[in-house]
């Protein structure tokens, strides 16, 4: 590993270490929604064993492509239960508590993150979170078998730690992309997808051989492997990477010229808060994530105990929409530089068209989806293409912030995260709330209905209010005055090469949003 880091070259190490970064993020983040089911029999309240609205009626099976729950008709007086551990009465209620837990400081430390990686370096940030996301996340079966309240304070934690990474990714990205490569670092953030396709696709059946505390275990001990890599590939800066060439150096420093400074005064906050592209950008990221969040949280609950799938297949069925969103991510990236370098769309034009596909279709699946009934097929199609298209956010509210102010990234992303985090724990309180008399397509009906229309209104928010150009508080006070270089690499960052002798300033408003 050693050798192979030495001779290719550091870009694409430094690629590789941010998408499994996201990786075992996501899979300390994610494993407990499908634990739930093997850590708490689903019953109904007079005790008796939930049966999904969609079990066949009779005593004789259906054998589909993937089991029912069991394996077998399900009867009031059999429970399979999960070896290894205890089984836990905890309500719906207190289970939603486990689950929105982990986003109750998320956004505090999502706000602070940026900031912090600005300025004592990413790679000790996303270093120090991680290695103490698996210690927390090996420490949970212990806290579940004292109490849920004790299980609830290991995921707040986690969430506090978690909440660092993703922001101090972005500074690194910010740090050394090149302009040219800037698509390419960013769908490395779709890792986070794969390991959720991961997780839950292996998490059944470890826990059905394992009992579920090696659902905690094992992702734990993969996490701490990963930190040693992490510590030996990854620099704050191509400057401080002890293996780079002087080659590849250059090339990074001089395509990023003097717009990303390791800046060690704070952001431009009044500037940032005013802003209304950057607010609609905000509110492009909130109704990105609450969709992302409810499939995450709410998913595998929804598979199992509404459409009958058993649990091993529970977990492989909620995976496919990750794995169509990295699919898809990936075709909608390689479109989007491909209009890009030909000059098709403006930057600005690419952020808003494809919001078609990243938020505005995904709602109109999800909408669907409640009318197609014990149709299984259909109903995991609907939410595997709704998942799939919204590949298309690492053309929209992924990238927008390096837009507005690269020099800025982590902080942009780590305010926008903040807020947009709040859906991680507001999707599982409404889920119980909705669903609190059962597990009916009614009871579910509004839950969707809810999710579609928080896609589609932030996506016209963005699309009336958003703009994909840079914005001038990215710039520190004493470059405000290199206006005839800066406009010219501005324009040529946003997709415009400028005209011959333009040196007027560039400055945007909240009306001023075609470009």
């Amino acid at each position: 590993m050693f050798i192979f880091a030495d001779v290719v070259p550091v870009r694409f190490n430094l690629w590789v270490m941010l998408f499994t970064s996201c990786w075992v993020v996501y899979m300390l983040r994610v494993n407990m929604s499908l634990n739930l089911i093997a850590m708490v029999p689903q019953t109904h309240s007079n005790g008796s064993t939930s049966r999904s609205q969609c079990d066949p009626k009779d005593d004789v099976l259906t054998n589909e492509t993937l089991r029912r729950v069991d394996g077998v008709h399900v009867h009031a007086s059999h429970v399979k239960q999960i070896p290894g551990g205890a089984s836990f009465n905890w309500s719906a209620e207190q289970q939603a508590l486990i689950l929105g837990s982990y986003f109750w400081c998320y956004p505090v430390t999502s706000l602070i993150g940026g900031m912090a990686a600005e300025r004592w370096g990413p790679r000790y940030v996303v270093l120090v979170s991680s290695f103490a996301s698996a210690i927390l996340t090996a420490l949970s079966p212990f806290a579940a078998n004292l109490s849920y309240i004790a299980l609830v304070v290991i995921r707040f934690f986690l969430g506090c730690a978690g909440g660092f990474i993703y922001p101090a990714l972005h500074v690194l990205v910010a740090r050394w992309a090149p302009p040219a490569e800037k698509g390419k670092f960013v769908s490395a953030m779709m890792g986070g997808t794969l390991g959720t396709v991961i997780t839950w696709s292996l998490t059944g059946p470890l826990m059905e051989k394992f009992g579920w505390a090696s659902a905690f275990y094992v992702p734990a001990a993969l996490t701490l492997v990963w930190c040693f890599f992490w510590w030996y590939l990854v620099a704050d800066t191509p400057s401080e990477h002890p293996r780079i060439t002087e080659a590849e150096k250059n090339y990074i420093l001089d395509a990023l010229g003097d717009k990303v400074k390791k800046s060690k005064g704070l952001p431009p906050f009044k500037s940032i808060i005013t802003s209304f592209p950057f607010l609609a950008m905000t509110i492009l990221h909130y109704g990105n994530l609450w969709g992302l969040y409810f499939i995450m949280t709410v998913g595998p609950k929804f598979v199992s105990s509404v459409l009958g799938f058993e649990l091993s297949a529970a977990g492989v069925i909620s995976a496919l929409p990750y794995l169509a969103r990295l699919f898809l991510a990936t075709i909608f990236g390689v479109v989007g530089d491909f209009i890009l370098a030909r000059k098709l769309m403006s930057t600005t034009v690419i952020r808003k068209f494809f919001c078609l596909f990243s938020h505005i279709l995904p709602g109109v699946l999800l909408v669907l989806l409640v009318y197609a009934g014990c149709s299984t097929a259909l109903s995991v199609s609907l939410i595997t293409m709704s998942m799939g298209f919204n590949g298309a956010a690492t053309l929209t509210n992924l990238q927008n912030h390096q837009d507005l102010a690269p020099n800025y990234a982590g902080t942009l992303y780590g305010i926008a995260n903040c807020v947009g985090s709040t859906a991680g724990f507001f999707t599982p309180m409404i889920t119980a709330y909705f669903t609190s008399s059962g597990n009916s397509f009614e009871s579910w009906r509004p839950v969707f209905f809810v999710g579609a229309s928080v896609y589609i209104i932030s996506a016209l928010f963005f699309i009336f209010f958003g703009t994909g150009n840079i914005q001038p508080w990215n710039f520190p006070p004493e470059d405000k005055g290199k206006d005839d270089k800066s406009n010219g690499d501005l324009k040529e960052m946003n997709g415009t090469p400028p005209k011959n002798g333009e040196t007027k300033e560039i400055k945007e408003t909240a009306l001023n949003v075609s470009k």
